[in-house]
């Protein structure tokens, strides 16, 4: 049994192409990084073989799921919008970016933890499977002490699920982050976030931490918005008509947001 967290160690769940591998690398922790494209898995395994050579850094070519296996994986064009969930590939369809069907391994996270140690920090991006992650914390003593993933925006009932999980895990303060506005944020060493990177995490983020009750206050006017401008809207597809005209009509479409959370409350033991 895992008692606590390695205080040295992140996971990247949704690596892509290494732009929070790195800025994590070089904040001198170690790495699990988790990416089920080929394509994408082989671009990591060169730009970071000397790191990999060094124990530094674990590369896992694999899709989270609740079962091990080989499973069905919608590669997008967009090569970020890759899912597993055949609703998420239905909407990139909607917004014009084709999927292509590959089959790619899987393992469950539980595994995967079992394995490879509760991390200090856990970032999840993965497109709408990103619960997985946090439902597979459930068994083990230890929880990591920082995690973050993309928050439900569609859903409100999802959302307070996506709450409800986390307080039952042991999280009680949490920062909602504009991700738009990640290459604006000032790393505390050199280093450059690039757009559609995750960015700060931990004692680093900016504003200050809120109670679960606040948080979900944060999230009511991003659902409003979501509801008239966001993702295939009538309101989306309006804005995107009269862009070519008014180009700042674009700043209408609503950013994408993750919600960090914390243990404030509870020491690294769990």
């Amino acid at each position: 049994m895992i008692s606590r967290p390695d205080k040295r160690l992140i996971y990247d769940v949704g690596a892509h192409k290494g732009e929070d591998t790195e800025f994590y690398l070089k904040m001198g922790f170690d790495v699990v990084a988790i990416e089920p494209m080929a394509e994408l898995f082989e671009s990591l395994s060169t730009r970071f073989v000397k790191e990999v050579a060094d124990g530094r850094l674990t590369l896992l070519n694999v899709a989270v799921s609740d079962r091990s296996g080989a499973q069905q994986f919608f590669a997008s064009e967009k090569s970020d919008w890759g899912t597993m969930i055949p609703e998420w590939a239905a909407r990139n369809e909607q917004f014009g970016v084709r999927n292509r069907r590959v089959t790619v391994q899987t393992e469950r996270f539980e595994t995967i933890l079992e394995k490879h140690g509760i991390p200090y920090y856990l970032k999840i991006d993965i497109e709408g499977s990103d619960l997985l992650c946090l439902k597979a914390l459930r068994p083990f003593a230890a929880k990591p002490k920082f995690v973050s993933l993309e928050s439900n925006k569609v859903s409100f009932r999802g959302l307070l699920d996506e709450f409800e999980l986390m307080r039952l895990l042991g999280y009680d303060r949490f920062k909602i982050i504009n991700q738009q506005r990640v290459p604006l944020q000032t790393a505390p060493i050199p280093f450059d976030f690039q757009p559609g990177s995750s960015g700060l995490f931990g004692a680093d983020l900016p504003g200050q931490w809120h109670s679960a009750v606040n948080a979900i206050a944060r999230y009511i006017p991003i659902f409003a918005r979501y509801k008239f401008f966001g993702d295939n809207t009538s309101g989306a597809r309006l804005v995107r008509r009269a862009a070519p005209i008014v180009p700042t009509a674009l700043r209408l479409l609503p950013p994408w947001y993750d919600t960090h959370a914390t243990r404030m409350d509870h020491d690294e033991s769990g």
